[in-house]
């Protein structure tokens, strides 16, 4: 018999990338989106004869409740967000409503419309904030640098309270920076390979960035959903830092993506103070040595491939517009 998942957040780049795993596993998968007056489909037009969209939204606890019963779940994927950092300083009421309101009210739906359903929660490495003891486990401080992160934090405890309380298979995976073609135009990774695709094609001439001496544990989306995955495979829930064990900043990244298009950087690069966080974090770098031993988990995409990966996607992307 076929299993059936419930992906929140399903056109998010995640979101696209689990759909197409648990397709491949033979999922009936049901993805939710809100309502609006455009569909933003952008990461799943390929998904819309595959899986089944329902209308749905974290922050109204009765479209949670009519999800659940619609695809009655094995599993659930908690992957909605507000997920830009810097964004969530604009607008923090709104991140964490949806972050950690929302968890609690699909958390609510799940234990009382389908308690046996396996639950993932999207929780980030963004918790771990300015903490200086890293590599960062299961098992090190949280110390939140932004309303984002402090939503999070919320949602990933709610998690374990749950789990300890009521007896749901409820895992949280810690998932450390991941990125793909598929990475909202928005992010700072997809915002430099986007730019050098249009440069390289005579399309832009400058791009503002801010902080490039950040550093980051840099992961492919492809297989970070796949650790998703093999968690609710598991007999006992539980918690998983999901990383590759190597920082680079942004710096490196932005040089890496300038030499695949054959650019000088210096030419085409600007700061722009105003991009700056209020509360920076400075290094991010995961210890996935849990995630090794009992889920059989191992990155597979290295960093030089996975900004070589997305240069090329956007400009063969920019190339036919």
């Amino acid at each position: 018999m076929k299993k059936r998942a419930l992906i929140t957040g399903i056109n998010g780049m995640d979101g696209s990338h689990l759909a197409d795993l648990l397709l491949e596993k033979n999922y009936d998968v049901f993805g939710v989106e809100r309502r609006s007056s455009t569909r933003n489909r952008v990461n799943t037009l390929h998904l819309v004869e595959k899986i089944e969209f329902l209308n749905g939204d974290l922050t109204d606890q009765n479209s949670l409740f009519r999800c659940l019963k619609q695809s009655d779940p094995d599993e659930v994927y908690n992957l909605a967000a507000q997920s830009h950092v810097r964004v969530s300083f604009d607008i923090p009421e709104n991140t964490v409503d949806g972050i950690a309101m929302g968890t609690l009210r699909i958390l609510e739906a799940l234990k009382t419309s389908c308690p046996n359903a396996r639950f993932y929660q999207a929780s980030s490495s963004e918790m771990f904030g300015d903490n200086p003891n890293f590599p960062f486990n299961e098992d090190s401080r949280l110390m939140p640098a932004s309303p984002y992160a402090c939503a999070k934090v919320f949602a990933h405890n709610l998690v374990r309270n749950y789990r300890q309380s009521y007896d749901l298979h409820a895992s949280s995976g810690i998932l450390f920076n991941h990125e793909s073609p598929l990475r909202g135009e928005h992010f700072v990774t997809r915002k430099i390979t986007l730019a050098a695709a249009s440069i390289k094609l005579g399309l832009q001439d400058k791009l503002f960035l801010g902080n490039l001496e950040a550093k980051r544990d840099w992961g492919f989306a492809g297989d970070y959903v796949e650790a998703m995955w093999l968690m609710l495979q598991q007999d006992e829930p539980d918690d998983y830092v999901i990383s590759t064990g190597e920082t680079h900043t942004v710096r490196e990244f932005l040089e890496r993506v300038f030499d695949y298009a054959e650019l000088d950087p210096k030419k085409y690069v600007e700061i722009d103070e105003r991009l700056f966080r209020p509360h920076e974090v400075p290094y991010l770098l995961g210890d996935s040595t849990k995630a090794h031993k009992v889920l059989k988990w191992e990155p597979k995409l290295k960093f030089e491939q996975l900004c070589e990966t997305m240069f090329k996607a956007d400009y063969e992307y920019l190339k036919i517009r």
